[in-house]
């Protein structure tokens, strides 16, 4: 069974070395869709509640949200951003069968990356 669920953060970042108007301190709302696959629990019907999986994906959005992402990440691009998440995720996610497939990080309306 898959499932999935999107939440958004809002930060900023510049990006450095870059040739262009990115190098200049400037703000996104992100939309972080996340997808999981994994085995039903035949007692409880679920691969994972959502309420538990909004939980963890908005513990790692929180260290995100509201912040200058250079003070995080070196080069903050929206590829390392979606490696950060997607970081942060897996290690929350150990204990769970439910398995994270990818996470797909929208900066701004229509321009997105998505990790394997």
């Amino acid at each position: 069974m898959k499932m999935g669920l999107s939440l958004e953060f809002d930060a900023a970042h510049r990006l450095p070395g870059y040739d262009g108007k990115c190098a200049q301190l400037h703000g996104h709302t992100y939309d972080v869709e996340v997808v999981l696959e994994g085995p039903v629990d035949e007692e409880t019907g679920f691969l994972l509640d959502f309420y538990d999986l909004k939980r963890i994906l908005k513990s790692v959005l929180d260290e995100l949200d509201h912040r200058d992402l250079n003070g995080i990440l070196p080069n903050p691009t929206a590829e390392k951003i979606a490696e950060y998440i997607k970081a942060g995720l897996e290690s929350r996610l150990l204990d769970s069968p439910a398995r994270l497939v990818s996470v797909k990080l929208w900066e701004g309306r229509n321009k997105w990356v998505m990790t394997k």
